[in-house]
């Protein structure tokens, strides 16, 4: 299927690895012109990069103008440490947020200002299931998820009459090295053997966590033509993980 992305100037941040990595990837491969954020760019040289911290104020400014004219912006920025409301103390729920909610808010700020002079644009928001599926374990995650989801319901309700499309994604575990990290602490807690954590991916859908490319394909369906009527809504994949009851 063309996507018709061929020439489109996209900004993925958190491009470095994981999801953003794989979307950078994928866009390029349809011939889209890719720029990548990240606090470490790879060394490979692959796109045109920039080494910035999103979570420093000031620096979603630099980085729009940086980026120049852009058709699509992927917010993909930003991890939030787990912990209950007793274990995340103030600095650091303040700085988790300064980068991924406030991250996002402020470079679509930006961007969107330029986008609605065209006339033209799509945000692509890679979210989180923890916004909706709602963890006292992860409470700092979770409020800014759930947070993310109304900011871009609510834009993208509106962007229409600017001729702008606003979407999200909330991807389940993924198999980044984020999570692998988490799972061997889990497997040295529980088994003994950190090298044993894909053991404990036999409760996950389908035994095992989402690739980082099939977000990326679902990223590159909302941002091109063929999703040409989709804006406000927020698309979940998580191998039903959300729409269990226990």
């Amino acid at each position: 299927m063309d996507l018709n992305l061929k020439g489109k100037r996209v900004l993925v941040t958190g491009g470095s690895k994981g999801i953003g990595r794989a979307c950078a990837e994928a866009f390029a491969a349809e011939g889209a012109q890719v720029r990548i954020a990240s606090r470490n760019p790879p060394a490979d040289g692959k796109f045109d990069a920039k080494a910035i911290d999103l979570s420093v104020r000031g620096a979603t400014e630099e980085l729009a103008r940086w980026a120049g004219e852009l058709d699509i912006l992927v917010n993909n920025a930003g991890a939030i440490p787990g912990g209950d409301l007793l274990k995340v103390d103030e600095d650091t729920w303040r700085r988790a947020w300064d980068l991924k909610l406030f991250g996002y808010v402020n470079l679509s700020r930006r961007v969107y200002a330029a986008m609605k002079e065209k006339r033209r644009g799509v945000i692509v928001n890679i979210i989180g299931s923890a916004g909706e599926k709602l963890d006292a374990a992860y409470i700092a995650g979770s409020t800014a998820n759930a947070g993310l989801m109304a900011f871009t319901r609510a834009l993208g309700g509106a962007s229409h009459a600017d001729g702008i499309r606003v979407v999200g994604i909330n991807p389940g575990p993924i198999s980044t090295e984020r999570l692998a990290g988490l799972y061997r602490q889990r497997a040295e807690a529980l088994l003994g053997d950190p090298s044993r954590y894909k053991e404990l991916f036999t409760n996950m859908s389908f035994g095992r966590p989402g690739t980082p490319e099939e977000i990326a394909a679902a990223t590159l369906f909302l941002a091109s033509e063929k999703s040409a009527y989709t804006s406000g809504c927020i698309l979940t994949i998580d191998g039903g993980l959300s729409a269990r009851s226990n």
